[in-house]
């Protein structure tokens, strides 16, 4: 059941766009059942946002949490994904850099612009004045929830009491926030994946507890193992999934088809004007026109323009896709992927940044050690890995395959691309792939 406001937000063209658009991008063309939008999951962490902020509600009535604030933190978790273009993180974290080298731009800054489109737009101003919110001011912690608090050391007491509410849909301290647990459910029921999470469980045993002057969200001692079991259910769908070598592949061809065609794919936005796709970003008239769709825009063309873009998309769909070099050989190549398989905080231990309570103790949080909970724990927590693509098809390889398997490799020879260290990716050599083409 959702609030009538949601409901009011839920159905407009800038909320039903999501409808249009992969959570997993390319991945759908690797795992079949992967064909879940970001639409249901942002309802899912709308709700999932309702339900925790309610929970400590009735865990801690001394916490104060106004009904104003339950939903403002239901909207935050609902529109927190309103930014993501075509393919999810392939459009951000691929596309616009390509086109934009240097570019800073994330979806999480287009969900706020999205927002701010959506409540102009449908009029709903009003709607949310009706239902209790105070504008501007909410519109400011809707945005600061999704983004980050503008100002991260806020002076106001009122502000430090009420801090853990950041916490809930995008949690900046350490990653442990109802947006994760809804896509790891989500993304392991369609992916086939076991997901040994529970969190059902975390919701049972939060509980908020001063840590440092500030109010945070801490949870009892006995879930660290299962908090554990979260970070490594992340990084098993990175490595099994998201960065699966054929979802890479066929990532970059989206990606190189999308470049190519970049200049010839217009939508019209505010005023009567027409942006490019990378131009999209920064109308969000436009931007609500751009989903998944673009890939049969292309594929679907007659224009010269697009033929190179199309071919590429033709291929993905006879799957003759970019080979990943491991025992083929080609005459070049142009794609080097490095990708980072972590635990969400880089090469530091998100437990760390974690704070429990005892049963007997409920109100003092504490720090528990990686020592204190197994000795098999992982001794790192990340890695990098090194894939070299061939954007030669199955046909153009095929002929040098079989003579590929019997050659030996040729000597490493810093000039020459066999055998290549790749020292321009600061690429530790202790915990990657060393990829060798055969000649």
């Amino acid at each position: 059941e959702m609030h009538p406001l949601l409901v009011r937000i839920i159905d407009t063209p800038q909320f039903q766009r999501l409808r249009h658009i992969k959570q997993l991008g390319g991945t759908y063309f690797v795992f079949p059942g992967a064909s879940h939008n970001r639409f249901e999951h942002s309802i899912g962490v709308g709700h999932l946002a309702g339900r925790l902020v309610q929970e400590l509600n009735e865990r801690q009535p001394e916490l104060l949490i106004t009904r104003r604030e339950i939903l403002c933190v239901q909207i935050a978790g609902l529109c927190h994904d309103l930014g993501h273009g075509p393919f999810s993180h392939l459009f951000d974290g691929m596309f616009i850099p390509r086109i934009i080298p240097g570019s800073k731009w994330r979806h999480e800054k287009a969900s706020l612009k999205m927002f701010d489109h959506l409540v102009h737009v449908n009029n709903l101003e009003p709607v949310m004045v009706e239902h209790g919110l105070v504008l501007p001011d909410d519109m400011v912690f809707i945005k600061e929830q999704i983004y980050g608090p503008l100002d991260p050391d806020p002076l106001n007491q009122e502000e430090k009491e009420k801090s853990f509410l950041y916490e809930i849909v995008s949690n900046k301290r350490n990653g442990i926030d109802v947006d994760k647990w809804d896509y790891f459910a989500r993304d392991s029921y369609h992916l086939g994946i076991q997901n040994n999470f529970d969190y059902h469980r975390s919701l049972k045993f939060t509980r908020v507890c001063e840590v440092e002057g500030r109010n945070q969200i801490c949870y009892r001692e006995k879930e660290v193992t299962n908090l554990y079991d979260m970070f490594q259910t992340r990084n098993c769908l990175h490595r099994r999934a998201y960065k699966h070598p054929v979802t890479m592949a066929i990532e970059l061809m989206i990606t190189d088809a999308l470049v190519k065609a970049d200049n010839y794919i217009h939508f019209e936005g505010s005023g009567g004007r027409t942006f490019k796709m990378s131009e999209a970003i920064e109308d969000m008239e436009a931007y609500t026109k751009l989903t998944d769709h673009v890939f049969e825009q292309i594929l679907h063309s007659t224009s010269d323009d697009l033929k190179d873009a199309r071919e590429i998309l033709q291929n993905i769909t006879k799957r003759r896709l970019y080979k990943l070099l491991e025992k083929t050989q080609a005459e070049s190549f142009s794609e080097v992927c490095v990708s980072v398989m972590d635990w969400g905080m880089n090469d530091d231990n998100p437990i760390d940044h974690v704070r429990f309570y005892s049963k007997k103790k409920p109100d003092h949080a504490i720090p528990i050690q990686q020592h204190q909970v197994s000795s098999l724990l992982p001794a790192r927590f990340s890695e990098q890995w090194i894939r070299v693509y061939c954007k030669k098809t199955d046909a153009e390889i095929l002929p040098y395959t079989s003579s590929c398997l019997t050659t030996k490799p040729a000597s490493c020879d810093p000039l020459h691309l066999p055998c290549r260290t790749f020292p321009d990716f600061n690429i530790d050599c202790g915990v990657l792939v060393c990829l060798c083409m055969f000649v």
